[in-house]
């Protein structure tokens, strides 16, 4: 967890990043995890106060790392994300957010400003009596690697990704 300024109080600005060894710290352009991890960063730092709460065991969507390149293996063969994971007989998003939380409540952040594209997240804070004010989107430019898996991301997950209309009606 990292913490930037006075975060106590409302309408902190959060990031809850899952663990992406791949995109964070090999900068894989398969997915838009490193990407949004250096915004998030810029973003709390310009705000002057914020939260990024890094979840290990996060990693593939809750799977893990081996789990993960196996997945994008069958990727790579013609399956999405989801159907990657469940064709591994693995749900589609293990990841839990009760640990993120608890962070925010130690933090004693009464309403986050949150950085993610997911509502899922957004779900799981109010669930767990974390105000949620705002959902700020992380829309980070997709690349021809990384644009079936947004799309499936978009389109299976629910994720908020409005600029990816554009990029599809150029191709």
């Amino acid at each position: 967890m990292l913490v930037h300024g006075d975060v106590r109080g409302r309408e902190a600005l959060v990031r809850l990043h899952s663990e992406c060894l791949t995109g964070d710290a090999f900068g894989s352009r398969h997915c838009e995890c490193g990407e949004q991890l250096s915004a998030a960063l810029k973003a709390i730092a310009a705000e002057g106060r914020g939260v990024l709460v890094y979840l290990r065991g996060h990693e593939g969507r809750g799977i893990g790392l081996l789990a993960k390149l196996e997945a994008m293996k069958l990727q790579s063969e013609g399956l999405d994300t989801v159907e990657a994971n469940l064709a591994l007989g693995l749900p589609a998003d293990a990841r839990d957010y009760k640990v993120a939380a608890d962070v925010l409540h130690d933090l004693q952040v009464r309403s986050a400003r949150l950085l993610s594209n997911n509502p899922r997240k957004r779900e799981a804070l109010l669930r767990h009596g974390v105000e949620v004010s705002e959902q700020v989107p992380l829309l980070m430019p997709p690349h021809q690697e990384n644009l079936p898996y947004l799309l499936t991301k978009r389109d299976r997950m629910d994720h908020y990704l409005p600029h990816l209309d554009a990029v599809v009606q150029r191709t």
